[in-house]
């Protein structure tokens, strides 16, 4: 004897939404955290080895400091989601370490771990833009519900390759995702036709944006480590007091600025305007 075939019964469109979420299995929920955290990090060939060492040592230190873990689990969540990606040009950006949770120490050790594990290696020109536009893609494959979302980006020169990086940064901003940034004024790489002066004025104007964005300049590598540590603290906490104890220790947190000054097209113009033919940015 054939079994009865169950049928549901026909349901109005609402109620038939309602009842199709509620058989979705409660694994696929995002884990709830207090941050999703992409550290995109410049290496570029004006970069040294020594100094993209210096960045992957900075990060790994400042992500198992005892501030940084005490911050963490003052949150509401008390986690964080990181991803850590290394950018250069408009093509090459690499996922270091995947989107990881992290609580506890031994989780930020875990993660730096991986960080650890394989050298850094450099490739040609910078494309902000591009390091932009790839850390947004990223929030959507996370598998994580953030009460914020932020790209930390840091780098050594303006934007010469790819879409405007204002274009990027404004696109970010309407989805509610806030750049904060690292320039890095040490000028220690390969010589280059590309530098330009005042790059935290860049980063200010051009670069970093929406709520409550800041940047922190680094003058000399020996500043890096603790630079680091202070913008993780910083974003972290989330709190007004605490960036108002931090910028009375240690000055300057810049923060974005409604009306740009800076030529933030000078990157393409210095590439455009090249007398030489190295492509060492």
């Amino acid at each position: 004897m054939s079994r009865p075939v169950f049928q549901w019964p026909s349901l109005p469109g609402s109620a038939a939404v309602a009842l199709s979420l509620l058989l979705v299995p409660w694994a696929y929920a995002a884990e709830q955290v207090d941050i999703e955290l992409v550290l995109a990090v410049d290496v570029s060939l004006s970069m040294s080895p020594d100094e993209l060492e210096i960045q992957r040592r900075g990060y790994a230190a400042a992500l198992t400091h005892d501030r940084v873990i005490e911050a963490i689990a003052a949150g509401v969540y008390g986690r964080i989601a990181v991803t850590y990606v290394e950018w250069a040009g408009s093509t090459t950006q690499h996922v270091v370490v995947p989107w990881t949770a992290i609580a506890t120490r031994s989780d930020a050790e875990r993660f730096v771990r991986q960080l650890s594990a394989n050298p850094p290696s450099s490739a040609r020109r910078t494309s902000i833009s591009g390091a932009l536009d790839f850390g947004g893609d990223l929030f959507a494959e996370s598998g994580f519900q953030g009460m914020k979302r932020v790209i930390d980006i840091s780098g050594d020169g303006p934007n010469n390759q790819g879409s405007p990086v204002t274009g990027a940064r404004d696109a970010l901003i309407a989805q509610g995702i806030t750049i904060n940034g690292l320039p890095l004024m040490t000028n220690g790489g390969l010589a280059s036709a590309y530098d330009v002066e005042n790059l935290d004025l860049y980063y200010q104007d051009c670069v970093i944006g929406g709520p409550g964005a800041f940047m922190i300049p680094v003058n000399d590598w020996s500043q890096f480590p603790e630079a680091v540590r202070r913008k993780l603290v910083l974003e972290l906490a989330g709190g007004s007091s605490e960036r108002t104890r931090d910028e009375a220790a240690h000055p300057p947190v810049q923060l974005a600025q409604a009306a740009p000054g800076y030529d933030c097209m000078i990157g393409e113009k210095l590439w455009r305007d090249r007398s030489w033919m190295w492509e060492d940015r």
